[in-house]
């Protein structure tokens, strides 16, 4: 089986492209293209393992580079955004482009070329603060920021070209992944960096939110089972992924501390703020309908997978990568 990935060189991405390569699919991945020659985070993987993996640079805006990378793939994994919320207040047309374009010109080249199946990538971010919990798919969405509102646009444009053409799509919404890898721009980097570089306050924004972690292998995991399951179970749907427990920013912080066995001085910093409208304050999943077509199941706990991540964070070829000290948005 050949698996296009689009957005392979992001956090998720990469730990998809392992994760694929791991169960003997032959690869093919996006990268967004650069004059550095670059493909980001999988320039940190097994070089191995790399020898497994075609990487194209190219860009989902452009629809040509979009359907030549497609080409005769036998699933594709359209994960290239941009997913920065904070970022969005300053540019949202660049989302608009790249999360609704670019999703686009994905259904238009899996219609064009007759993939036999596209998974799509949503976020939880689309249902806002939630209205009751757990959330199911069948939530309203809010769209509360600019990155939140092309990220509906997104999934809308999915569900429409299954309802108009039948596309092969299924949407997989997954709930605030974390692990090795991930953006100082996300909270848990931005806990561990600057507790690792010895701050003696860790600068975060509002510390009430709850969210729902999930660790990045499981994440991948899910988006393998919404490929490997019958198609007839899953084309036109979305599924969440998530593990259906919920922490605060305040306690999460806290326990990440206790974990490092740092002294923990919460600071907020006005910068790290969301306007207040467009802050989510609950996010926590109802992921029965992904357990109960696809066998799905998380296998890290909380515990298990934050152990992974400061370990992955503290190696110092590791954390040399980030920026403590300056704000990511």
């Amino acid at each position: 089986m050949l698996a296009a990935v689009t957005g392979a060189e992001g956090f998720i991405g990469s730990h998809l492209v392992e994760a694929l390569v791991g169960s003997g699919a032959r690869v093919r991945a996006m990268v967004l293209y650069n004059s550095f020659a670059s493909w980001g985070w999988l320039d940190s993987l097994d070089r191995e393992l790399l020898a497994s993996v075609e990487v194209v640079m190219g860009d989902v805006r452009d629809p040509r580079a979009t359907r030549e990378f497609i080409g005769e793939a036998d699933v594709v994994y359209h994960l290239a955004a941009l997913i920065a919320i904070p970022y969005s207040y300053h540019a949202p047309h660049s989302y608009l482009e790249t999360n609704a374009g670019g999703t686009m010109n994905v259904l238009e080249a899996v219609r064009s070329l007759e993939t036999p199946r596209l998974v799509h990538t949503s976020t939880s971010e689309v249902y806002g603060t939630a209205i009751r919990v757990p959330i199911d798919e069948d939530h309203p969405l809010q769209a509360q920021s600019p990155y939140s509102a092309t990220k509906v646009a997104a999934d809308k444009l999915a569900e429409s070209y299954h309802a108009a053409f039948g596309l092969p799509v299924v949407t997989v919404r997954p709930f605030n992944t974390y692990g090795p890898r991930q953006s100082a721009r996300a909270v848990i980097p931005t806990i561990i960096t600057q507790l690792a570089a010895g701050r003696a306050e860790v600068n975060l924004g509002a510390l009430a939110p709850t969210r729902d972690l999930t660790f990045a292998a499981d994440t991948a995991r899910a988006f393998m089972a919404a490929a490997a399951a019958p198609l007839d179970a899953v084309a036109g749907r979305v599924l969440n992924a998530g593990t259906g427990n919920e922490i605060s920013i305040g306690d999460l912080a806290t326990l990440i501390a206790s974990k490092m066995e740092r002294p923990l001085i919460l600071a907020q910093e006005a910068a790290r703020m969301r306007p207040e409208a467009s802050e989510v304050m609950r996010l926590v999943s109802d992921s029965s309908r992904l357990r109960k077509l696809t066998g799905w199941e998380p296998q890290h706990t909380l515990e298990s997978g934050l152990d992974e991540t400061i370990g992955w964070f503290s190696r110092p070829e590791n954390l040399a990568r980030y920026r403590p000290e300056a704000l990511t948005l």
